[in-house]
């Protein structure tokens, strides 16, 4: 086997969590008493499935192709970042084979958004429902997840070079 057929990418992403709702995640709206702040539309887990797909196909990160520094990205919808970090792994050779995700998150429970939180990130990824896990932790009321101060969303991503 080629050992530069398959590669994997890890990604991360934390943010700061305010009072007021709507949540921005897995590219939904989700009901809640509170927002993420952030330069773009503050969706944790699409960011952090983005710096995966980078990663795997060793084209940076979401902060070099996205950065908070430009206007651009104020307030950008994370599934175009996401599109565009895809669509660049493709020019490269790379073909996504599977993502899985957890979101760190004490409130809301995500439990009856998962199913339409995966319906979207399949879409947005091209890939059909077997291949994108998702799972949601809380912090046990335990450090700034716990506490309701932040959400962290972490990503493995599978990809495929093709000859």
């Amino acid at each position: 086997m080629d050992p530069d057929a398959l590669r994997v990418g890890i990604g991360h992403d934390t943010h700061r969590l305010e009072p007021g709702g709507p949540l921005r995640l897995g590219g939904l709206e989700l009901p809640s008493d509170y927002h993420a702040v952030g330069h773009s539309d503050a969706d944790c887990l699409l960011h952090a499935i983005t710096d995966a797909v980078l990663g795997a196909a060793a084209l940076g990160d979401i902060g070099e192709m996205f950065p908070d520094t430009a206007e651009i990205n104020r307030g950008r919808d994370s599934a175009d970042m996401l599109t565009e970090a895809i669509a660049r792994a493709r020019q490269s050779g790379f073909r996504l084979v599977n993502l899985d995700c957890i979101v760190h998150l004490e409130r809301p429970k995500l439990t009856l958004h998962k199913q339409k939180m995966l319906e979207r990130i399949e879409a947005i990824v091209g890939l059909p429902p077997y291949r994108v896990g998702l799972k949601a932790k809380t912090g046990e009321k335990v450090g700034p997840v716990g506490n309701s101060e932040a959400v962290m969303a972490e990503c493995v991503a599978l990809m495929y070079r093709e000859p």
